[in-house]
């Protein structure tokens, strides 16, 4: 089953065109990454199918549904969830209580039966806390639900951002790099949190990351960005020996060597 298809979507910024007919087809249960360069138009692409941006041109389809030019809570509620490249928490609040906003969507409690304290509000409060804190467990934060989020290691953060796109109940996850920063045994344990994602929850994770030997690892499929265009697809091994991949991250003298790309080294490009 197809989740997502984007086609010849095109963004523009002024006389910059960011993503330049791009197509992309992301299959139900995989993991399928996103690499480039920087500037590729990665992250434009995410805020594409996101609705952060609307594109100019192209279309794009979540589960057959047409998503372009829909408002960012729109496409939420419709099942598609997302970290940032930059965390973006609510730093002043506990860990708990950043997941429940996250369920804002799907709760059905109005402004009165808050102010009233209905029983509908008081049953639904509950729901939250429990659901909530199952989700802190799942990714690996059982006993931090009461900790301020500003107050919590680097590591946590990226994983309490990921709680909070799953309290939306996406079926589509995009990761924006999410073991940018981490050290070695964080980046292991984030890398084995997404494999846990889409094998015990079934999501399908769109995965942007720098860190290639994550990528090279985890990735179902890997679509290859430069300059806002799509310069390959392929598995794993097919990425790693491109010449065209092996001359965006490393040079044309690069690729004329030939040769196996020590691509896996690269931490950022």
């Amino acid at each position: 089953m197809t989740v997502l298809v984007a086609k010849k979507v095109t963004k523009r910024f002024g006389g910059l065109v960011a993503v330049r007919d791009l197509d992309i087809t992301i299959e139900e249960g995989s993991i399928h990454s996103v690499i480039g360069p920087n500037g590729a138009g990665k992250t434009t692409f995410f805020n594409c199918i996101t609705g952060f941006y609307t594109p100019e041109e192209g279309d794009v389809r979540f589960l057959g549904e047409p998503i372009r030019g829909l408002r960012p809570d729109q496409i939420a509620k419709m099942g598609i969830g997302r970290t940032y490249q930059n965390i973006r928490l609510f730093a002043n609040i506990t860990a708990i209580e950043n997941v429940i906003v996250g369920m804002h969507s799907h709760l059905h409690s109005g402004i009165f039966d808050a102010l009233l304290h209905t029983r509908r509000y008081r049953n639904e409060e509950k729901e939250s806390e429990v659901e909530a804190a199952r989700l802190l467990a799942f990714v690996g934060m059982k006993g931090k639900e009461n900790l301020i989020a500003r107050n919590l290691s680097y590591g946590d953060q990226r994983r309490l951002e990921i709680a909070r796109a799953l309290a939306i109940r996406p079926k589509l996850l995009l990761l924006d790099e999410p073991t940018a920063g981490m050290n070695p045994k964080e980046t292991e344990d984030t890398t084995n949190l997404i494999r846990k994602l889409r094998d015990e929850l079934g999501l399908t994770i769109l995965l942007i990351e720098h860190h290639m030997r994550v990528v090279m690892n985890i990735s179902d499929l890997i679509t290859v960005l430069d300059f806002g265009e799509k310069i390959a697809e392929g598995d794993a091994h097919a990425i790693q020996n491109n010449p065209i991949v092996i001359e965006a991250y490393l040079g044309r003298g690069a690729a004329a060597s030939g040769g196996h790309v020590p691509i896996t080294a690269v931490k950022e490009a």
